[in-house]
């Protein structure tokens, strides 16, 4: 054989290989859009990678993930969503209620997943929960509404508090609709009800302060990813003021808080990874209902109750799903 169709021969079958590849289909992408920032998602994307692979998708293998962090500067999303957009995913799964909200403004088209704790019905994000709009659909905690039991059990621990506080992100469109339904459930109760903001260290350090100032009985951490990243620190003012605090998550116990009252986020996540699958193998948004929690989880953390001075009621132990001794 010549050396020059020896070379030829050679560099032929060296290129078969790009060639089977360039012919073989695009891998799915799911773009992540988050409000929040990658060490608040890691929280969950186990259990969404769990679902994923319950309905036979792994990343790297038969899909990929395509992220976008607005790192709680929600402004941004409506940017970040039309970037993400831009690249053409497969699907979108939203992380935080206002990047649902932008994913939703966003596009009409590219099937949206989110997992919220909003009411989505109220919060706009579909108009039916059997029968959710064209190209979104997700899971929902309903965590927000259960503001009004948290503030219930809030003042089972602090019973003869006249006043008790909530805190909020006012940078998260949850804020303003979350505060009226916790301050409808405080005149229910007969309680006075002070709202605190903060959206950063210093002024999480000045909510704290505040809470002491005035005497609260209690403090009502509400629904917010920030706040999720600061749980040590929480629990860390709150055991230093010395001051009853109630989250909306596990997750706070667990790092030292003295109470959470919510349905499992990490399952709701798990939930969203299964429909992301399902809509990778050809289901409608539109087909799939929302998901709702089937089961609220009140834990309590005795040991921080004991170093606080608390006596957490027999009543109330007697409710809780887990005890944290």
């Amino acid at each position: 054989m010549k050396r020059r169709e020896f070379i030829t021969l050679v560099g032929g079958v060296a290129a078969w290989p790009l060639a089977a590849r360039a012919q073989q289909p695009a891998m799915p992408v799911i773009g992540v859009l988050s409000g929040a920032s990658p060490a608040s998602f890691t929280l969950f994307e186990g259990a969404f990678r769990k679902g994923l692979a319950e309905a036979g998708f792994v990343h790297g293998k038969n899909f990929i993930f395509e992220y976008r962090w607005a790192e709680g500067q929600f402004e941004r999303l409506a940017s970040l969503a039309v970037d993400l957009i831009g690249q053409g995913p497969t699907m979108i799964v939203t992380h935080t209620f206002p990047a649902a909200l932008a994913a939703k403004g966003a596009t009409s088209t590219i099937p949206v997943v989110f997992v919220v704790g909003e009411d989505p019905i109220k919060a706009d994000l579909v108009t039916s929960l059997n029968r959710p709009s064209a190209n979104i659909t997700g899971v929902t905690n309903f965590m927000n509404v259960l503001g009004a039991k948290r503030l219930e059990l809030a003042s089972k621990i602090a019973p003869k508090a006249e006043a008790l506080a909530l805190l909020v992100n006012d940078t998260n469109p949850n804020a303003e609709t979350d505060t009226a339904d916790v301050r409808a459930a405080a005149d229910a109760l007969g309680r006075r009800l002070i709202v605190l903001t903060a959206s950063n260290d210093a002024e999480t350090d000045v909510a704290f302060l505040t809470a002491v100032q005035q005497k609260v009985g209690a403090l009502f951490v509400n629904v917010d990813p920030f706040f999720v990243n600061r749980r040590e620190r929480f629990a860390a003012q709150a055991a230093t003021h010395r001051l009853p605090t109630i989250y909306p998550l596990r997750n706070f116990v667990v790092a030292g808080g003295l109470m959470s009252y919510g349905a499992s986020f990490a399952e709701a996540w798990r939930q969203g990874g299964a429909y992301a699958g399902k809509i990778l193998k050809g289901a409608k948004p539109s087909d799939l209902p929302v998901v709702q929690p089937t089961k609220i989880e009140l834990v309590i953390n005795l040991k921080t109750a004991r170093a606080l001075g608390l006596t957490v009621p027999a009543s109330l132990l007697a409710l809780a799903d887990e005890v944290i001794e």
